[in-house]
């Protein structure tokens, strides 16, 4: 089995809008912003191969839209989906499964190319999933949420036949389970991977980042900000009680953490590739085996 976490592009975001109600003398100490208040992020999408299915987790921006829409999103550095996945040795029509977190044109918009016989799939031999719920809030966006929704971005995936709605938590996989958490948009999906006996959650934009762990830390662009509270002071308990090692799509510096509880509340604990927390999480057991006697 393997995990890839590929970089699509790097962008900047309004750091306020980042984090809500936290004073940027606050944040601007963890995250500095530049003169135009703006901050670095990333999308970061997964790869998960199990020999059986190539599993594509989120899309990032894509390269369809026009110089107005990317001039708003400050776009730097080497981008593109497609090229992020030839250099990890693979092809689009590889990929047997795109799963969508959600449906923002930053998590969507790779997933379709503008070409001069219509919109195409970039996946063609791929399914693609998304929550039925998400799916019915995209299709009736309210007001403040609607321009992350693109038409572009979300029709066509109905249009040429490849759309499948996930109806409810559960496994989606052998190794890949789905939750669902609603304050940030509706219905969006974070799935729960069992490597090896490690636990990955891959936390979309329910925890963007690692500056975003105090509890109070909550994007403007929630749409439900109490309960995107009360869904991340719970799993953020479990994640330390449990040893998750979380993927972060949206953190320009630091790729994978864990967290752990302390008397001042959850904090962060490690930081690191993936890879290099799996590995730790590896050596943690091996050493506890060996302290126990069963090695």
């Amino acid at each position: 089995m393997k995990l890839i976490p590929l970089i699509t592009e790097n962008w900047k975001v309004d750091g306020g809008t980042a984090f809500g109600v936290v004073p940027k003398v606050i944040w601007n100490s963890i995250i500095p912003a530049d003169e135009h208040n703006l901050v670095n992020t990333t999308c970061r999408v997964m790869l998960v191969e199990d020999g059986r299915r190539l599993v594509l987790i989120d899309t990032g921006m894509g390269t369809k839209q026009d110089e107005k829409f990317f001039s708003h999103r400050h776009l730097f550095g080497p981008r593109g989906l497609v090229s992020a996945l030839n250099q990890a040795g693979y092809e689009p029509g590889q990929i047997t499964d795109v799963l969508f977190t959600h449906l923002h044109y930053d998590h969507v918009g790779g997933a379709v190319m503008r070409t001069g016989d219509g919109p195409e799939l970039v996946f063609r031999n791929a399914r693609h999933w998304v929550s039925a719920s998400q799916w019915d809030w995209a299709m009736n966006p309210n007001k403040r949420e609607k321009a992350s929704f693109l038409p572009e971005n979300i029709l066509p995936l109905k249009e040429l036949g490849c759309l499948n709605l996930i109806d409810a938590e559960g496994p989606f996989c052998d190794h890949i389970a789905l939750r669902i958490f609603n304050g940030h948009t509706r219905g969006q999906i974070i799935p729960v991977i069992d490597y090896n006996g490690i636990t990955v959650v891959y936390t979309a934009d329910f925890l963007a980042s690692s500056a975003h762990i105090p509890l109070p830390w909550i994007p403007s662009y929630d749409i439900e900000p109490l309960i995107s509270l009360e869904e991340k002071e719970l799993f953020l308990h479990e994640a330390a009680d449990k040893g998750f090692v979380i993927v972060l799509e949206h953190d320009y510096f630091v790729e994978a953490i864990t967290v752990a509880l302390t008397p001042g509340g959850i904090r962060l604990a490690e930081t690191g590739t993936l890879a290099e927390l799996i590995a730790m999480k590896h050596q943690s057991v091996m050493s506890q085996a060996i302290t126990r006697g069963k090695i």
